[in-house]
């Protein structure tokens, strides 16, 4: 009788078990990691990239997506320009001229046709190309603007485009300094430079073109002044963003919101006034840990973001980030 309760005893555990157990024997894995909530609820997905063994990305500075849908990295590799499906899996790579000094990297439309603006602050210089590759326009120091001594100190991280087609290429690893230039690259005006008053900046690293309200305006990361400042077009001072800020990258836009990767371990989502919607993947303090941000891998924590770079909404709201590390680091977050 004993070793008959005994052997029921055991197989009640044993079916209690395979109960619990039989939701992660189904689906072969667990459940995926999730931020934010209701409108703003993403997986994570940190090992997104599917790359060759013949292709190691370095430090990852920009990101954008174009209309079939393809993710474009700039990053410091030989494969400077390293394009993605929206899987992760890698379809090719352009721009080893720029594996020393790939930076800001921003997508324009022109009727049906896109093209990319490279920034490259170690070649101080601006490259507008087809999303092939191929060179149509180059902006180089602005000799015209009487600041640049040294041509050496201009070193350009972001660049943002008008709808009129006007150029406007923000200092960001330079002198502090926003120039504007027509469609053709011919330049018109500087304002700007290093201070902390109103007007003036330090590290301008990302810009925009801000349509929101249907009234475009200069959108700026002034990151070392740990603020967004924005201007008219023609470089009027026009107000500030102090809050919910810690080291401002540059931008994305997607209908009223705003969308910033924070160098300083975080995303951060506005509204259309500029306040506050979520921060995303918050890791605190995590520019002070030693080696920053070349953390080892035990300190690159699932879920939280290192040194955000630059992140861009996708058409179906997902989100890409890249991060500032040295063997490059993208994110998707898939939106819930």
């Amino acid at each position: 009788m004993e070793g008959k309760q005994q052997a029921t005893s055991a197989t009640r555990r044993q079916i209690l078990g395979s109960a619990l157990a039989a939701p992660f024997v189904l689906t072969g894995k667990a459940a995926a990691m999730t931020l934010g909530s209701g409108d703003h609820e993403y997986e994570v997905h940190h090992d997104w990239a599917k790359m060759p063994a013949s292709v190691q990305l370095g430090y990852t500075h920009g990101v954008v997506e174009d209309a079939q849908g393809r993710i474009f990295i700039h990053n410091r590799s030989k494969d400077a320009v390293a394009i993605f499906d929206a899987d992760g899996k890698f379809i090719r790579s352009w721009g080893a001229r720029f594996e020393k000094g790939a930076h800001g990297l921003q997508l324009v439309k022109e009727g049906a046709s896109e093209f990319l603006f490279l920034s490259d602050p170690e070649g101080h210089e601006v490259v507008k190309t087809t999303l092939d590759g191929e060179e149509l326009l180059r902006i180089g120091v602005p000799a015209e603007s009487g600041v640049y001594p040294d041509p050496a100190t201009f070193k350009p991280t972001n660049t943002a485009v008008a709808p009129n087609g006007d150029i406007y290429v923000a200092d960001g690893y330079g002198l502090s300094y926003i120039h504007r230039y027509n469609k053709k690259g011919e330049y018109i005006s500087t304002w700007g430079g290093k201070g902390a008053e109103a007007g003036k900046m330090n590290c301008p690293h990302g810009i925009w073109i801000d349509e929101r309200d249907g009234n475009p305006t200069v959108l700026v990361a002034d990151r070392a002044n740990i603020r967004l400042q924005m201007f008219s077009l023609e470089g009027r001072h026009l107000g500030f963003v102090t809050d919910n800020l810690r080291h401002p990258c540059h931008f994305d836009v997607r209908g009223e919101e705003l969308l910033i990767p924070d160098l300083h371990g975080r995303v951060t989502i506005f509204n259309g006034r500029n306040e506050l919607v979520v921060h995303l993947g918050d890791y605190p303090d995590v520019w002070k840990q030693k080696g920053y941000p070349n953390l080892p891998q035990d300190l690159r924590l699932p879920g939280k973001f290192i040194s955000p770079h630059a992140a861009c909404w996708d058409h179906s709201g997902s989100i890409y980030v890249v991060e500032w590390v040295s063997d490059g680091r993208i994110t998707k977050l898939r939106k819930v």
